[in-house]
């Protein structure tokens, strides 16, 4: 049964002024002010640069936390989230993420908490990879608000999550806990760009699944800006939706992967409810009939026969109030980190 949102949360965001958050991803960097009640305001964002170095990134990160200080609400603010697409290692506040090769263990959280500083900004500051980011999200404000014990997924370019137990945000050591898109679920399967076989990302990702339809004679559609064919999991997903048999097959396929990856989590942890995010989640029920389908067949056990698959709710709105979320709910670090 549904229980209170976390009691703790609660408490810290009804008794507290707004949170700086920063959502960093390999296309955007975005900033915002984020209220006690989730409300958004001074939201801004950058391009994520390309063909810089490090500080070139960073130089983007530092003029999001600049117009962020003009806001007249910048003096109340009392914490710092950072969502980071990953890897990430909390414990020591760096990124590597895949999708910005310019850094490489880089100490993200050690410099914007110096840029927060420069701008009269002494703040308690959290860094939280991606998944860890939307499952935050999703617990606060969203489609696992009042559950308990929850994994919440982001299926795109590939697949990451994050877990809820005991109504606790559980990151894990390094920030990395609940990352299903590296569970094996395919003891044959093909080698992950993880150096793991038969991975869930490998699988039922957008990437994936766009490259097995092609691999299995698909031929995609017509792009809807006329810019040629649109070979990516959307393609795909517009041609299962017209009843395509390999997309449809591809969908099946990666539902299978992420229903059984689902199922073994549910068993491990006892979560029950699985919600859904990212961009091949938009494919609606092309993804989640195969997904609910399949996890009658996984999911057989008394304690976990029932896990419920929803949607995620908040959309692109995740990573900012995410990045809120998380520092809401995770404790900041030593001050050794911060001043490292």
């Amino acid at each position: 049964m549904p229980t209170a949102p976390l009691p703790a949360v609660r408490a810290a965001a009804a008794a507290s002024g707004p949170t700086v958050a920063i959502d960093i991803g390999g296309t955007k960097i975005a900033g915002a002010l984020v209220h006690p009640d989730g409300t958004m305001t001074a939201t801004t964002r950058r391009p994520t640069p390309r063909g810089v170095d490090a500080d070139g990134v960073m130089a983007a990160v530092a003029e999001v936390v600049a117009e962020l200080a003009e806001s007249p609400l910048w003096g109340s603010a009392v914490r710092c989230g950072i969502g980071s697409a990953g890897p990430v290692d909390a414990s020591r506040g760096t990124v590597s993420p895949v999708n910005i090769g310019a850094w490489r263990e880089f100490p993200v959280q050690e410099r914007i908490v110096a840029e927060l500083a420069a701008h009269g900004a002494d703040l308690p500051t959290v860094l939280a990879g991606d998944g860890v980011a939307m499952t935050a999200a999703e617990h606060w404000l969203g489609a696992a608000r009042g559950r308990a014990n929850a994994l919440c997924m982001v299926v795109s370019t590939g697949v990451g999550g994050g877990l809820i137990l005991n109504n606790q945000l559980h990151p894990g050591p390094t920030g990395n806990a609940g990352h299903i898109g590296h569970i094996s679920v395919a003891f044959d399967g093909e080698p992950c760009v993880c150096g793991g076989h038969g991975c869930v990302e490998s699988i039922a990702s957008g990437t994936a699944i766009a490259r097995w339809a092609l691999e299995q004679g698909w031929s995609p559609p017509a792009a809807a800006d006329g810019g040629g064919r649109d070979a990516t999991a959307a393609g795909v997903a517009a041609a299962a939706a017209a009843g395509d048999p390999i997309a449809l097959a591809a969908f099946d396929r990666a539902g299978r992967a992420l229903a059984a990856a689902i199922a073994a989590t549910a068993t491990l942890v006892e979560t029950d409810i699985a919600v859904i995010g990212g961009g091949v989640a938009a494919a609606g029920d092309t993804l989640f009939a195969p997904i609910r389908s399949h996890l009658a067949a996984y999911a057989t056990l008394s304690f976990v026969k029932d896990v419920q698959v929803v949607p995620a709710m908040l959309g692109t709105h995740a990573g900012l109030i995410g990045a809120a979320a998380a520092a809401l709910m995770l404790p900041s670090p030593s001050p050794s980190l911060s001043s490292s």
